[in-house]
C-alpha cells in the first residue's frame, strides 16, 4: 500500500498537476455472441455487454470519490469484431458497429474499441468485410473505435493490407466530412497490437484474455514536468541520468495511484484486474504535455536535434519506474506524442520546428507511432500507405508497438489549423512532402518479410 506521504503527494500532484486515472477500460470477450442471424448476434451483444458494463460508470464513479482521483474516461474494449463477421456481409458490420455504439451510450461509457482485424499475414474475408465497412462505421457510430493490425515481428508488413488502409484512411475522412474528418481519429493501425491496451482508437482484448477484465491508462506528463521544473531550479547543475531518476520516481508513484483504483474497480464489478498502462498521454491544457517535459529536459524547440534522445531517457525512465512499482504493467507503456493532443506539440507544429520526418523519428523510441497528425486531404493514398508501411517497419524491426493515426483533412491545406474537440484537441495540418513519390513502391504490394530476429525458438 501507499505510504501516508506518497498519498500526500499524490494529493499535490492531483490538485495542482494534472494527475488522474486517463481512462478505466472494461475488456469483454464477445466471441460466444456469433451467430448465423446478424440480428441475434446484435441482441447477443447487446445483453452481454449490459450485463459486465452496466455498474462500471458507478463503480468508477464510487473508487473515484473514495480516493479523490478523478477517472476521466470509462471506456469498453471487446474481443476483436472479425471474428464475428465470419460468413457475413458489409450490412451486418454497420449493424453490429451500430449496436455496440447503442449500447455503449446505454452504459454510460465514452468509447468502445476492439472493432478489430488482424492482417499482418494475410486479409481474411472477415477483415476484409471489416475494412470495407469502416467509412460508413465511423460516420454513423459516435463511440466505436477501429484498428487494424497490418504487421508483426513474426509476419513482417502485408504490404497489400497497408495499400488498403491507405485506401480506407482517406474515405473514412471523407465520410466526415462534415466533422474535418473526425472519423479518421477513430481508426488507427498497428504493427505488433497489444492485446491489453487502454487506450483508444486502439483497445482490443486480444487472444488469451479473461472473459471480462478491468485494465487501467493513467497519465501524468504534467506530474513529471512539474518535478522536473522544481528539481531544475533547485539544482541547475543536474545531469540527464539524475532528470532520469526523478522521472522514475513520479512514474512510481502515478503507477500506484492507478493500480489501486483498477483494482478496487474490479472488486467493485468482481471481474479480475489486468494491468496499469503507463503511458504519460497529454490533454491540450497547458501544462500537460510531453512536449513541456522535452523543453525542461533542455529542448528549446521541439524537433530540433536532441528530440529523440529526450523522449528515448522519458520512456525508458517511465518504464522503469512503472515496472518497479506493480508486476501488472502492460499495454504501451511508456510516452504518447500525439500532435493535436498535446498543446506543445501542436505549437511546434505550427512554427515548423516539428516536421513529419522528425515525428516518425521520435517514435522508434517513444511507446507508440504517428499519433493524431492532420494532413492535407489530398494527400495521395499511395502516400500515406508509404506512411503507414514506414511506421510498421519501425515497430517490426524493432520489435515493439508502432501505430498510425493521420487524419487527412477534407479541403484542408498546409498550416491551416484544425479542431477537433474535446481531448482530442486542435492542430495545424502538416505537409507531406514528397507527396506521390512513393507509388510504385505501394503498387508492388506482397509481404515484407519478418526480420531475422523473428527466428527466436
Amino acid at each position: 500500500m501507499l505510504r501516508t506521504d506518497e498519498i500526500l503527494s499524490t494529493i499535490q500532484m492531483l490538485h495542482a498537476e494534472h494527475l488522474d486515472v486517463r481512462t478505466v477500460t472494461l475488456g469483454i470477450n464477445i466471441n460466444d455472441c456469433a451467430a448465423p442471424a446478424v440480428e441475434l448476434i446484435c441482441r447477443k451483444l447487446t445483453q452481454k455487454i449490459a450485463r459486465y458494463a452496466r455498474n462500471l460508470v458507478a463503480a468508477c464513479e464510487k473508487v473515484a470519490g473514495k480516493y479523490g482521483v478523478p477517472v476521466t474516461n470509462k471506456r469498453l474494449a471487446i474481443s476483436p469484431a472479425e471474428f464475428l463477421l465470419a460468413g457475413h456481409g458489409r450490412s451486418a458490420a454497420v449493424a453490429i458497429a451500430e449496436a455496440l455504439d447503442s449500447v455503449a451510450g446505454q452504459v454510460g461509457v465514452d468509447l468502445v474499441g476492439g472493432f478489430t482485424a488482424y492482417c499482418d499475414k494475410g486479409i481474411s474475408a472477415a477483415a476484409a468485410v471489416l475494412i470495407d465497412s469502416l467509412p460508413e462505421v465511423l460516420s454513423r457510430t459516435e463511440r466505436v473505435c477501429a484498428s487494424v493490425n497490418l504487421a508483426s515481428r513474426r509476419a513482417g508488413i502485408n504490404m497489400d493490407a497497408v495499400a488498403r488502409m491507405g485506401r480506407t484512411v482517406p474515405a473514412v475522412a471523407q465520410a466526415t466530412a462534415d466533422r474535418k474528418g473526425f472519423g479518421a481519429a477513430k481508426l488507427v493501425v498497428f504493427a505488433n497490437i497489444p492485446r491489453d491496451n487502454p487506450f483508444m482508437a486502439g483497445a482490443v482484448l486480444g487472444r488469451g484474455e479473461p472473459e471480462a477484465v478491468i485494465n487501467v491508462g493513467v497519465s501524468g506528463p504534467g506530474v513529471v514536468a512539474s518535478a522536473l521544473r522544481r528539481k531544475v531550479q533547485l539544482q541547475p547543475d543536474l545531469t540527464l541520468g539524475e532528470l532520469a531518476e526523478e522521472i522514475k520516481i513520479m512514474a512510481f508513484r502515478v503507477t500506484r495511484v492507478g493500480e489501486l483504483i483498477g483494482r478496487e474497480v474490479a472488486n467493485e464489478l468482481s471481474v479480475p484486474f489486468g494491468i496499469v498502462d503507463l503511458s504519460l498521454a497529454p490533454t491540450p491544457a497547458v501544462g500537460d504535455s510531453v512536449g513541456e517535459i522535452i523543453r525542461i529536459l533542455g529542448v528549446e524547440c521541439i524537433g530540433a536535434p536532441g528530440s529523440t534522445a529526450a523522449i528515448a531517457l522519458l520512456t525508458d525512465a517511465v518504464k522503469k519506474g512503472g515496472a518497479f512499482a506493480s508486476s501488472s504493467v502492460g499495454g504501451l507503456s511508456g510516452a504518447f506524442i500525439p500532435v493535436s493532443e498535446d498543446s506543445a506539440l501542436a505549437d511546434a507544429a505550427a512554427r515548423g520546428h516539428l516536421v513529419l520526418e522528425k515525428l516518425e523519428a521520435m517514435t522508434s523510441v517513444c511507446s507508440v507511432g504517428l499519433d493524431m497528425i492532420a494532413i492535407p486531404g489530398d494527400t495521395p493514398p499511395e502516400t500515406i500507405a508509404a506512411i503507414i508501411a514506414d511506421e510498421m517497419a519501425i515497430g517490426v524491426v524493432n520489435n515493439k508497438t508502432t501505430g498510425v493515426r493521420v487524419i487527412p483533412v477534407p479541403g484542408g491545406k498546409v498550416g491551416q489549423q484544425v479542431e477537433f474537440g474535446g481531448l482530442f484537441g486542435s492542430a495545424p495540418i502538416m505537409e507531406v512532402r514528397n507527396a506521390g513519390a512513393s507509388a510504385a513502391f505501394v503498387r508492388f504490394g506482397g509481404r515484407i518479410p519478418a526480420p531475422i530476429h523473428s527466428l527466436s525458438n
